[in-house]
């Protein structure tokens, strides 16, 4: 494909929706193709799982957006300064041998040893969310459960005070979805970065103040000690809060709209809770929160499987695109809760490798597993087609989950109403 092919335009309800039909016709066309977003910005994505694989570990791709070309600048700097200079320099943002350094501050508070510790710890949080919910009846799951149990989670794992976990406005999460200069939705955007900058900079304080044996204090300290500079530790409080369970909540959804889409699949798992390790695995394969991945660039003009990218031109990879393709994973499009093995890339792979990837997987068989125990009969309460994705770029999930449990409230409405499985 050459750069001055038409790009494919990754946007829209309908690919919100569902993109797989799409990505199974980029597959079939090649590896890499041009394709624009919604802010106007184009760049090359990758589709196979080979492909994507191999681009994941690549050494000539790095994150720095110091790498970006103008061409890229002009449209993806989509956040404003300061805050792109002061919340942007996190970890996936960063490269070898900074990045090295950096992910070391994180890693033992996600350590599968010390969060499988605590699944106890999750799922008393998980049984006292649904103990606020009626025996039977209805409910949206995302404000009732699926927003709350990741942030809980989360706060426990990284020592958010209980102060500052009830100042939290989901709505920041908001920021990592772009909203362009001209965009009458850019005031609010602003604003919303204003405000969790202030958040930031307030936890910090009380950090530095009252410190104690958590993550959030012993990046405070390293901060102290001079081991981060303010903006990088601003950057990974803001990645902490944002990405770490956000993403989550985004995965409880789409496995549960999967498993409702599959009723057979949906009783099986309910009747045998041993297959949640593996029925997890295959949920995450079959439909991903992390859609696509962010921004890499190569420093000079590259080939890349037969096409050639401009240096500074973003390269992203599709892991939804790689996790159904068919020469890797045999009936691609169907749901195996035995499939053996699974080596899908919903966490990504090689250095940038999701590192809350065991937290995630425990959280999502305790979401899934408490659900499918204590609201029996689980099915959607308004038609699939109502149900509305959420826009962001490399995310996928639904904003709302409107369910109805236990007895059929909607008994007579008929055939084709949300009580057909009733």
């Amino acid at each position: 494909m050459s750069p001055s092919s038409e790009p494919v335009e990754l946007y829209g309800p309908e690919y919100k929706r569902n993109p797989y039909p799409l990505y199974a016709e980029l597959r079939e066309r090649g590896p890499v193709h041009r394709v624009r977003f919604p802010s106007g910005v184009c760049a090359w994505l990758v589709t196979g799982y080979d492909a994507a694989h191999q681009a994941l570990t690549d050494p000539r791709l790095g994150k720095h957006h110091s790498r970006g070309n103008a061409a890229w600048r002009a449209r993806a700097s989509i956040m404003p300064e300061p805050q792109h200079s002061q919340l942007q320099v996190h970890l996936l943002h960063q490269d070898p041998p900074r990045h090295t350094a950096l992910r070391r501050l994180i890693t033992d508070a996600f350590a599968p040893q010390r969060v499988e510790a605590l699944r106890p710890r999750f799922q008393v949080m998980a049984d006292a969310l649904l103990d606020g919910l009626p025996d039977s009846g209805g409910t949206d799951l995302v404000e009732l459960f699926a927003a709350r149990f990741p942030f809980q989670v989360l706060a426990e794992v990284i020592g958010l005070p209980e102060e500052f976990a009830d100042r939290f406005d989901r709505d920041w999460g908001k920021v990592v979805q772009p909203v362009g200069p001209e965009d009458p939705g850019r005031p609010a955007y602003e604003a919303r970065l204003r405000g969790l900058q202030q958040y930031i900079a307030d936890l910090v304080r009380h950090k530095r103040a009252e410190r104690g044996e958590d993550l959030l204090s012993r990046l405070v300290a390293a901060r102290d000690a001079d081991r981060l500079g303010q903006e990088e530790l601003d950057s990974m409080v803001f990645q902490l809060l944002v990405a770490g369970q956000e993403p989550v909540t985004n995965q409880i959804t789409t496995a549960l709209v999967t498993l409702l889409r599959h009723p057979a699949r949906l009783a099986e798992l309910a009747a045998r809770p041993e297959l949640l390790p593996r029925a997890v695995e295959e949920l995450l394969r079959h439909d991903s929160a992390f859609e696509l991945t962010t921004w890499r660039f190569f420093a000079e003009d590259t080939e890349l499987h037969g096409t050639r990218i401009p240096a500074g031109d973003s390269v992203i990879v599709s892991l939804s695109a790689a996790n159904r393709d068919s020469r890797q994973f045999p009936d691609a499009d169907a749901l195996h809760f035995d499939r053996t093995p699974n080596p899908h890339l919903a966490f990504g792979h090689g250095i940038h490798f999701c590192p809350g990837a065991t937290l995630a997987r425990i959280e999502l068989q305790i979401a899934l597993g408490t659900l499918l125990r204590r609201l029996p009969d689980l099915r959607l309460a308004v038609p699939e087609d109502e149900l509305e994705w959420t826009p962001a770029v490399l995310a996928r999930g639904v904003g709302r989950l409107p369910v109805s449990y236990g007895s059929c409230p909607y008994a007579g409405s008929g055939a084709n109403g949300p009580d057909a499985a009733c």
